[in-house]
């Protein structure tokens, strides 16, 4: 089960709160989960556990403590108008540095993944971050206006075919500017790993993650 624990950024010495989760055994390595813009909600301690079930120990850093503490956004008007003034509170610098520190919390070979804006943050880690192996990124819309961050790490990613925030030349943008990476698109929306979403959809979240465990014990 998920637990609370911090992790000390490298940039300022804050003390972030972030979500843990262990292996039964011993650990086949770690992964950085990186949160949606609603902050450490229950779906982000879900893929904790859902990483440490395959053997791996989690850590997801709350990336927005620093504009309000234990942040948390709903998933209506004014969630997401906070949602917005927290990414715009929050440096690549810092975000990549309090990624960082979750990466040198975590036992070797270390991973990273993340969903929505933490799937663009895992693509900056790939960029800035070091002692990562693999990243999959989960429908990051703003991974399209952030290519000149370039990943040194092999990076997959993952869009919803019908996700009405990521239009299709979005994707194409990506895919054309990294050849390399694996690019995989599904018969779904926005947020089709998340149990509970309207786009929530369990085949989808089946292979994208199964590519991911994969992916990751490619490189390991």
């Amino acid at each position: 089960m998920t637990e609370r624990t911090t992790v000390t950024s490298r940039i300022d010495g804050y003390d972030l709160p972030a979500l843990s989760a262990k292996p039964a055994g011993a650990p086949i390595g770690g992964v950085v989960v990186i949160q949606e813009v609603f902050g450490l909600t229950d779906h982000i301690a879900e893929m904790c556990d859902t990483f440490a079930a395959e053997g791996y120990a989690a850590i997801a850093p709350g990336l927005f403590d620093r504009f309000e503490k234990d942040f948390h956004a709903g998933h209506d008007e004014a969630g997401f108008a906070k949602a917005r003034q927290a990414v715009m509170s929050c440096s690549w610098e810092q975000v990549a540095s309090d990624v960082q520190a979750s990466i040198d919390a975590l036992p070797q070979p270390v991973y990273v993944t993340g969903f929505c804006y933490g799937g663009a943050v895992a693509w900056v880690a790939g960029a800035r971050c070091t002692g990562l192996k693999a990243a999959s990124c989960f429908y990051g819309r703003l991974i399209a206006d952030l290519l000149n961050e370039k990943p040194k790490i092999p990076v997959m990613l993952h869009y919803g075919a019908r996700d009405p925030g990521i239009p299709p030349e979005n994707v194409e943008k990506v895919r054309a500017a990294a050849p390399d990476s694996p690019l995989y698109l599904y018969d779904a929306g926005h947020g089709f790993c998340r149990p509970g979403s309207t786009d929530y959809n369990a085949e989808a979240r089946r292979l994208s993650l199964t590519r991911t465990f994969d992916w990751f014990a490619r490189w390991r």
